[in-house]
C-alpha cells in the first residue's frame, strides 16, 4: 500500500514543483502590464488575461499539492486533541463524506461546458484576450482529478494509520 501512496502523492507532488513557477511568471507579467500601461500608456488584453490564466492554473492544479502538503485550511476545533488514529479517522470521514463525493459532482457537472468548449475551440473571454477559453476551462477537470488523487492517497494513508495497533501522537 505504502508504494501505491507513493505513486498518487509523485503525481501531485511533481505538478506542484512545475506549477509553482506560476507565480514567479505571474508576478513578472503583472509587473510587464503596469509597466506598459503606466510607463508608456499602452495595455494589451491578452497580458491581463495571461495573468488571470496563470492564477487560475495555479490555484487549480496547484490544490491537490496544497493537500500532500496538509497546507489547506482546517476549520475544526477538535482536531487537535486527537491523536494519530483520531485525526485519521477524521480525515477518512471529511475524504469519503465530502471531498471525493463533492469534487465527483463538480467534475460530473461541468464535464458538458468544458466538452463543448473544446468541440468549438472556445475563444477568449474579451476582444482581444487569449483565444483559449477551452484551456482555461480545461482546468475544472484537472483540478478535481488532481485533488481526486491526492485525496486517495490520504484515503490510504488514514487506513494504514487506523490499522496500526496502538495510538501514537
Amino acid at each position: 500500500m505504502q508504494l501505491w501512496i507513493a505513486r498518487l502523492d509523485a503525481v501531485n507532488r511533481t505538478v506542484g514543483s512545475g506549477v509553482r513557477w506560476l507565480a514567479l511568471a505571474m508576478v513578472l507579467l503583472q509587473f510587464a502590464v503596469v509597466l506598459l500601461r503606466y510607463v508608456f500608456g499602452i495595455s494589451f488584453i491578452f497580458l491581463n488575461e495571461g495573468v488571470l490564466y496563470m492564477h487560475a492554473a495555479l490555484f487549480m492544479l496547484g490544490a491537490g499539492y496544497t493537500l500532500l502538503v496538509d497546507a489547506h485550511v482546517r476549520v475544526d476545533i477538535f482536531y487537535s486533541r486527537f491523536g494519530k488514529r483520531g485525526k485519521a479517522a477524521i480525515d477518512l470521514a471529511g475524504t469519503l463524506g465530502f471531498l471525493i463525493p463533492s469534487l465527483l459532482m463538480v467534475l460530473w457537472f461541468t464535464w458538458p461546458s468544458v466538452r463543448n468548449s473544446w468541440a468549438v475551440l472556445e475563444g477568449p473571454i474579451s476582444v482581444g484576450g487569449i483565444p483559449a477559453s477551452f484551456l482555461l476551462k480545461s482546468l475544472i477537470p484537472g483540478f478535481c482529478i488532481l485533488l481526486i488523487v491526492q485525496g486517495l492517497a490520504c484515503l490510504l494513508r488514514d487506513l494504514l494509520s487506523l490499522a496500526e495497533r496502538r495510538d501514537t501522537a
